[in-house]
């Protein structure tokens, strides 16, 4: 099966999960009937898994993935792809410098919450730059999020602040306004990471 960017979906059976976590056919199952783990049937009746759900369960319980497993949460990012949830006010400017000095990636905006949470499930960006003082919703619990959920792809999330007095911490925190220099020089660096690993 193949996502809408064109990259190979992977989807396991309840055997295939059962084996992976070393358990009988039969718990893979019972996690599915029970919610702890998600799956979709078929039309014949069986059970089937997307990796990036496996992958999740496997992250939740602190199990070990497989390297295909681990390969698709990795892959979930995209790391061409940049999310920038500023202010209204200056999100069309931000854009344009940071497609001038990037011209690779793409750019997504988004003006509330709702587009932020729907354009991230979306378009999983490998890089985030949130304004903290982005209005309607915990930061803290935001990042904490987006950065332990695999199915997010664990991206990079800088953050536009004026200090950095957050209970759970960004990658980076960038100071307004916004150092495209430093800004640069992040983000290239965070791409030989991303291409190593």
């Amino acid at each position: 099966m193949m996502s809408k960017d064109g990259r190979r979906v992977r989807i396991f059976s309840a055997l295939e999960v059962a084996n992976i976590c070393g358990v009988v056919n039969q718990t893979a199952i019972n996690w599915i009937r029970s919610g702890h783990l998600k799956a979709f049937t078929t039309p014949g009746g069986q059970y089937r898994i997307y990796a990036k759900d496996l992958a999740a369960f496997l992250d939740k319980r602190g199990m070990v993935a497989s390297g295909e497993v681990l390969q698709v949460m990795i892959e979930n990012a995209n790391w061409n792809s940049f999310l920038l949830a500023v202010d209204r006010s200056i999100n069309d400017s931000l854009k344009a410098e940071i497609s001038r000095l990037f011209p690779e990636y793409n750019i997504i905006q988004a003006f509330d919450w709702f587009e932020v949470g729907r354009k991230l499930a979306e378009e999983k960006p490998g890089f985030i730059l949130l304004d903290a003082d982005f209005p309607g919703v915990d930061v803290s619990g935001f990042i904490q999020t987006v950065k332990n959920d695999p199915v997010f792809g664990k991206p990079c999330v800088f953050l536009l602040a004026n200090d950095n007095n957050f209970s759970v911490k960004p990658d980076l925190v960038f100071a307004k306004p916004l150092d495209l220099g430093q800004f640069e020089t992040a983000i290239r660096t965070f791409e030989r990471q991303t291409e190593t690993a």
